[in-house]
Parts: C-alpha cells; sequence; structure tokens
C-alpha cells in the first residue's frame, strides 16, 4: 500500500516570488523545520526561469549554489521536493527572460515582468523551436546540478505553463513534454510530472493529458473552488476532487493534486461578498477536499501555499494588482499559524493510503469536442452521482 502524500507550495513570507534575488538560507531552514513539525512530507518551489536562464546560452552560477542550498535544506529536515522548473507564470504574472519574448505577441490576460519591469510582449512560441532548445539546456544544467540529491522526489516542468501561451497543436504540446521529460530523467535519474490547472480541462487549449502526461511518472492538476466557473459556492468541496477525477480520466493515469487552497478572508462583515473562506470556513473546506481525493483514488495533494507575504511587498507584482494573493498561508506574515495548518498535521496523522483509481467520467476525445457544454454536464452528473 502506498501512502497519500501531503505536502505543501513554498515561498518565503519575507520574499515570495523575489526569493532567488532576496536569497536567506535561514529563513528556508526554518520554514522546511516548521512544515516537516507539522507532519507534511513533500515541499513543491519554483524556480524562476529568468533568475535561472538571464541568456539562451547561459544558466546563472548563483542561482545553481542557491538551488542546492534550498534542497539541502528541505532534505535535512526529511522532506522530499518538487522543484517547478520554469516558473514564468505565477500568481497571475508571467516572469520571463527578456529573451524568450516576441515582440509580435501581445502579452494577453496576463502582465509580462522581466528585469523589473512590465513589458508589453508575450512569450514567443516555447513549444517549438528555437524556444524548447534553450529549454532543454536549461533543463539538462539544472538537472545535472542536483543528480543523486536524496531529497529530490521528482520535476515540474513548469507552472500552468498554458497560461504562458497555449500551443498551436496538442502534438506540439506532447513533443515539448516528451522532450523536456527526457532531458530532466536523463540528467537527473529523477521523474517527472507537470503543473497543469483546471483551466487546461475547463477550456480547449489544444492540449490533450493523455498525449502531455504520457512520458511522466503521474498526472498532476491545480484547482481552486472560487475560481471553477461551475462552482456551487465558495465551500463547494467537490470541485478540488471533480478535477482531479477529470484530468485522471483524460490522462490515464493517477494523479497527484500538486495545489489547493484559497485565500483568506479579510476581517469584517459581507465575508460571501469575496472569493476567500474565512479561517474557520478553511479548515473544514480542506479536511473535507483531501477526505473525498483520498478516497477517490489521488496520489496525494499540497496545499497553496505556505505562507502570507509581508506587508512590504504588497506595492509589487503580483500583490500590487491581486492583494488577496497576500493571503493562502498556513502562516500569516508574521509567521505565526493559522487554524488551517492544525488542520492539515490532523490530516496527515490519520496516515491514509491512496485507493484504487475509480471508474472514468469521461472519453477525452469526446469531452473536449463537447466543450463548454460537457464541462456543465459532467459536474452536474458527478454531484448527483456523490447524492450532492
Amino acid at each position: 500500500m502506498t501512502r497519500f502524500r501531503l505536502g505543501i507550495n513554498y515561498w518565503p513570507r519575507r520574499s515570495a516570488m523575489y526569493m532567488w534575488q532576496r536569497f536567506d538560507a535561514g529563513e528556508i531552514r526554518e520554514d522546511m523545520a516548521a512544515i516537516a513539525a507539522l507532519g507534511l512530507d513533500c515541499v513543491r518551489f519554483f524556480l524562476t526561469w529568468e533568475d535561472f536562464q538571464p541568456e539562451a546560452a547561459r544558466i546563472d552560477s548563483v542561482a545553481l549554489n542557491h538551488l542546492r542550498t534550498i534542497m539541502d535544506a528541505i532534505g535535512d529536515a526529511g522532506l522530499a521536493a518538487i522543484p517547478t522548473l520554469f516558473t514564468g507564470h505565477m500568481s497571475g504574472v508571467n516572469w520571463l527572460p527578456e529573451w524568450t519574448l516576441d515582440a509580435h505577441t501581445p502579452h494577453g490576460r496576463f502582465r509580462t515582468y522581466s528585469r523589473g519591469r512590465e513589458l508589453p510582449f508575450g512569450i514567443g512560441d516555447f513549444y517549438r523551436e528555437p524556444l524548447i532548445g534553450a529549454q532543454v539546456y536549461h533543463a539538462k544544467t539544472v538537472a545535472s546540478s542536483l543528480k543523486g540529491h536524496p531529497a529530490l522526489w521528482l520535476w515540474d516542468v513548469g507552472n500552468e505553463f498554458s497560461n504562458l501561451r497555449e500551443p498551436q497543436t496538442p502534438a506540439d504540446a506532447a513533443r515539448w513534454s516528451a522532450a523536456l521529460t527526457d532531458a530532466l530523467i536523463e540528467n537527473s535519474g529523477a521523474g517527472v510530472t507537470g503543473g497543469t490547472h483546471g483551466e487546461d480541462l475547463t477550456r480547449d487549449r489544444h492540449l490533450r493529458p493523455s498525449s502531455l502526461c504520457e512520458p511522466w511518472t503521474f498526472g498532476t492538476m491545480h484547482g481552486y473552488s472560487v475560481y471553477f466557473p461551475e462552482s456551487r459556492g465558495r465551500l463547494d468541496h467537490e470541485v478540488v476532487p471533480f478535477l482531479c477525477q477529470l484530468m485522471q480520466s483524460c490522462a490515464g493515469k493517477p494523479v497527484f493534486f500538486s495545489e489547493f487552497g484559497n485565500p483568506t478572508c479579510p476581517s469584517g462583515p459581507n465575508v460571501s461578498a469575496f472569493a476567500c473562506l474565512t479561517e474557520d470556513e478553511m479548515c473544514g473546506y480542506a479536511y473535507a477536499v483531501l477526505d473525498r481525493l483520498q478516497q477517490r483514488g489521488a496520489l496525494g495533494a499540497m496545499w497553496w501555499c505556505y505562507a502570507d507575504y509581508t506587508d512590504e511587498l504588497r506595492t509589487l507584482p503580483p500583490f500590487d494588482r491581486a492583494p488577496h494573493e497576500l493571503t493562502f498561508g498556513i502562516t500569516r506574515a508574521d509567521g505565526a499559524q493559522k487554524p488551517i495548518a492544525q488542520t492539515l498535521q490532523q490530516f496527515g496523522k490519520e496516515n491514509r493510503h491512496t485507493m484504487p483509481l475509480p471508474a472514468s467520467l469521461v472519453d477525452e476525445t469526446q469531452y473536449y469536442s463537447g466543450l463548454p457544454a460537457a464541462l456543465s454536464q459532467t459536474y452536474r452528473e458527478y454531484c448527483e452521482a456523490h447524492d450532492l
């Protein structure tokens, strides 16, 4: 029997997405010890692309040293690590090296941030050459630097990468996935997954889980009740297990749910007016979701995120336009734990194991050809099947 894994996504509360530029090994070590003390067993963290590959043919040596430091901190705490290789998209901003940008491509829905400033351009087609070659070089170099590291569990090829740019075809996405997966496995010996998210299932973004995930150890999924288009409310605890089972059905393999959570509501009246949960609501929501994920075949789950961020970051991207991104943590900005931390600890103590995969919800080809109506119908039937 395999243990149902329970972990956390990590950015430090004092630096958030600026971690690699303001690297504080002491803070990271303290945080890893606190995570381990809660009984969590794995940590997912993020290599911002610009910090690691400032030029197409150069990997930053200082960033690589910092990477080994954070891996050592994770290992010394007895935790397993999932480094996320290409962190372009994060928390509503596309953080990109300037050399990846295409002057003929507007940034679109998400703003581009590069070298400390906002730029009007979006990324070039990174699913094709020449950008795919630069990514393979990046993957080989970074993977080699961690070969044999005892804390390395597996790689995440990229966080919600379809938010950077959609591939022209599912075949392009599959070739990109295979090229990076091969480079990571060959040079590190560790397995691979990728940070797919809810919109990869609720829209046709020219991705097909069956081919995209084919070379991966398992599939992953991210999902949030407050952002799901068919959600029945802030506390809809069926959204996450539904997305997990939908991904299982399309990918044809088990799924690790590597991001779920919700922002914490500000204090005051009219809480329901916000896309957020109170601290007390968060506890009930988290336990219900974890229970359903475990019972319905998920390999494990990770809460988003470890910390609320300090007020000094409020004027910087992404928080200057998305202040809710400050409050997803299990710890407050002053380091004190929220009640959700104890909820996760309690669930972990139950020492649950994974369950067999349930029956498939959909046929992938029929589902994508039937969007958007197929999403509404499938979710309605899913809820009815579970007597909700």
